[in-house]
């Protein structure tokens, strides 16, 4: 029987029972990025997996949720007697969207998103922020709430004219854009110039801060021997 779980579980399959992870997708997709101390058996090559003991948990993935080779390798391993098969649904787009390590040659956003951008709560009074932000290089406070979700932005065309007795929530620009630590880093960069921003807020997909990305905070790609 196959049992299909989120990433938690993965992570506490790996950390408790020693499962083995495998990603189901073709080579070309496993180098570009993997979790960690995943192995890439195909699906097409499931039959022949010898380097799989059937008398562990084994827990497969492929790209994302609208994927099915993942239920369909829990299925056929299932079929060739694994006793404890775990179907990673969400696959490694969940996996690399929740600032999780990875290995592979893949340059995201989570390689060279600033994790500490000047932010501030809903709550916090606007004279003590402004200080912070226009010493700051990005020029930028990113305002969360109590559960660090991304409520807004201040930056200096929020700061013009506001009153600095008023909270951070009163001056914040709603509607920020984000973008994910999964993203690739030079069709952003592309889209940032075209669209002439400069910086974007790095988000979760559940919306809670990862960090700041600049145009000036790129890292140039690492080598596979780098990455793994």
């Amino acid at each position: 029987m196959t049992h299909i779980i989120e990433r938690e579980a993965v992570q506490d399959l790996l950390a408790t029972k020693e499962a083995q992870l495998v990603e189901v997708l073709p080579e070309r997709e496993y180098s570009w990025a993997h979790l960690p101390r995943a192995v890439n058996v195909p699906l097409g090559a499931i039959d022949r997996a010898s380097e799989l003991d059937p008398g562990r948990p084994v827990i497969v993935y492929c790209h994302d949720a609208l994927c099915d080779l993942s239920p369909r390798a829990a299925h056929r391993l299932d079929r060739l007697g694994f006793g404890e098969v775990y179907d990673y649904g969400l696959g490694k787009m969940d996996w690399l969207s929740a600032d999780l390590p990875y290995d592979g040659h893949a340059a995201l956003v989570s390689q060279s998103v600033r994790r500490d951008p000047v932010t501030a709560l809903l709550d916090d009074p606007l004279g003590a922020l402004t200080e912070r932000i226009i010493a700051d290089p990005a020029g930028i406070a990113v305002v969360v709430d109590e559960d660090d979700v991304v409520q807004g932005t201040i930056g200096s065309r929020e700061l013009r004219g506001a009153d600095l007795d008023a909270t951070a929530e009163s001056a914040m620009r709603l509607g920020a854009t984000t973008v994910r630590p999964s993203e690739e880093l030079e069709p952003l960069i592309q889209r940032m110039d075209r669209a002439k921003v400069d910086h974007v807020v790095v988000t979760q997909a559940d919306g809670t801060l990862v960090g700041l990305f600049g145009l000036g905070d790129a890292r140039p790609p690492e080598s596979d021997s780098d990455q793994g």
